[in-house]
């Protein structure tokens, strides 16, 4: 990288440079958070930095839902009150803290890890839906397929049906109950932006899915 006059230090604009490409961190917020961190203790610096660094190679994945974890299975799956016959369904985990906060919602989830996007070049084989099939199927040989549900807290958006519509395919031969979040009530597709009441109101409302 060559170095940029703009900079008194390289090893500065190289931290520039880094922060900067996070999402949503611009040129100067990345300049103004470099030298925040210059201005730290050496122990505060340290702590941050390794703090990221563990982030990256300690956390691990639940083995049954596919949020990230602490362990092999996430808090949500090993509670023993939540309903584990109820799966909502959601693309990421910001999806899954966003529900979380309503206070709303008592059963389990499935992290996708994405949508269906062509465009994108994400197909059905690059998320986590052969894990779902297999959930249900194990479900379903324990207990009687109407109570069982799965729960679409997917965008409205044409990715977010396409992989609704996908998942529905695959799991309307178990016979279970698919519903999907209530829509015109207000929010947008990101559940992320919804407001806690609105959120929690789609998911208690919830509606049988329609292909």
């Amino acid at each position: 990288m060559n170095y940029n006059e703009k900079y008194p230090s390289r090893l500065l604009q190289e931290a520039v440079d880094a922060i900067g490409a996070l999402p949503g961190v611009g040129r100067r917020s990345a300049l103004k958070l470099a030298l925040h961190l210059l201005r730290q203790p050496v122990e505060n610096v340290r702590h941050f930095t390794g703090s990221i660094d563990r982030l990256r190679n300690e956390v691990r994945y639940c083995s049954v839902c596919r949020m990230i974890s602490d362990g092999d299975i996430c808090a949500v799956c090993a509670d023993e009150k939540r309903d584990h016959k109820t799966i909502c369904v959601v693309e990421s985990i910001r999806d899954v803290m966003s529900i979380e906060k309503t206070r709303q919602y008592t059963g389990v989830y499935h992290v996708l890890g994405g949508i269906i996007s062509p465009i994108e070049g994400t197909g059905p084989s690059d998320l986590t839906i052969g894990e779902l099939v297999s959930r249900i199927k194990s479900l379903a040989g324990e207990f009687p397929p109407g109570e069982i549900e799965v729960i679409f807290a997917l965008s409205g958006e044409v990715e977010g049906e396409t992989t609704a519509f996908y998942i529905y395919r695959q799991l309307k031969p178990f016979g279970i109950r698919i519903s999907t979040l209530a829509r015109g009530l207000g929010f947008g597709d990101d559940l992320d932006y919804a407001d806690e009441l609105t959120l929690g109101r789609s998911i208690l409302n919830r509606q049988i899915f329609k292909p």
